[in-house]
Formats: structure tokens, C-alpha cells, sequence
């Protein structure tokens, strides 16, 4: 199952007025599950590079089923693997704030990335549009393996 044009409308939407309350010149994203954009926005105000970051967090999300900062300390533990992880996919997998796997019924249908606010609003306003959506924020942060991470991304490319 995947995530539909309409709901990422939804979502994006939902992001944009978020984003206007905040006052912040930002870029978000909606992805399918397998990662391939299906809705941005990029706020006129906004720095050129905004819209990719808010891209390869939504992407990450979704491909690698838990929310951005949940990579972290994966990130900081396995530098290498991490760089090699981001060699695999269309975007590279980014370990910040602001990039939240779309869950509903248990499973992953998309992913929302968020991008040009402090890390922390970028996550916070994630959380809060896909919960105010009704959509699950339960996750569990995947283990480092470099087979588990390449099994995911083949199983979405």
C-alpha cells in the first residue's frame, strides 16, 4: 500500500500552513512508500537548497521506515557504513530532524520531510501535522547492518 496523491496533498498542505504560523521560509516534501516525490513546496522566501534537503528527508523516512533523527546515532556509530548507504538510493539518507516515515494501520506509506526551520521545528512540525492527520508515529530505529540496509533500499528501487 502506498500513500495517495490526495493525502499527500493533505499533508503538504497541512506542512504549508504550519509553516506560514511559524513565519519560516521553508521546503517540504511528500513521498510515496518507495521514495519517489509525489508533491513539494518551497516557500517563495526561501533559500535555493531548501526543497532537496526536505526531499532526501522524506525519502529516507519512507525507505528506511523510521523517522530521520532516529538514524543519528547510527550514523555517528557506523560513519562508513552510513556513507555507503548513501550512495545506494536517489537522495542521500540524511540522520537529522525533520523526516518522518507516513504510517498508517501499521505500515509505512510515504514519507514527510521538512526543511528550514531549526531541526527540532522541522521534526516537531512533522509530528504534529501526520498526528493532527491521524496517521501512527510509533517507530522503532533500525539496527546497523549494511545487508538489512541494501535488502530495503532493493526491495524499493
Amino acid at each position: 500500500m502506498s500513500l495517495t496523491t490526495e493525502a499527500a496533498d493533505e499533508i503538504l498542505a497541512a506542512c504549508a500552513a504550519r509553516a506560514r504560523a511559524v513565519d519560516k521560509a521553508t521546503g517540504i516534501a511528500v513521498v510515496d512508500v518507495n521514495g519517489f516525490v509525489l508533491c513539494a513546496r518551497r516557500s517563495a522566501n526561501t533559500r535555493p537548497n531548501t526543497l532537496e534537503p526536505a526531499s532526501a528527508k522524506a525519502y529516507t523516512a519512507a525507505v528506511m521506515g523510521c523517522p530521520t533523527q532516529l538514524l543519528e546515532s547510527w550514523a555517528d556509530s557506523k560513519p562508513v557504513l552510513f556513507m555507503q548507504l548513501s550512495q545506494l538510493g536517489k537522495y542521500p539518507i540524511m540522520a537529522t530532524d525533520g523526516g518522518v516515515p507516513v504510517k498508517r494501520d501499521g505500515e509505512v506509506v510515504g514519507g514527510l520531510g521538512f526543511s528550514g526551520a531549526t531541526g527540532a521545528e522541522d521534526q516537531r512540525i512533522c509530528e504534529e501535522v501526520l498526528a493532527a492527520l491521524g496517521y501512527e508515529l510509533d517507530f522503532v530505529p533500525p539496527k546497523p547492518s549494511l545487508d538489512a540496509a541494501r535488502a530495503k533500499f532493493e526491495q524499493h528501487a
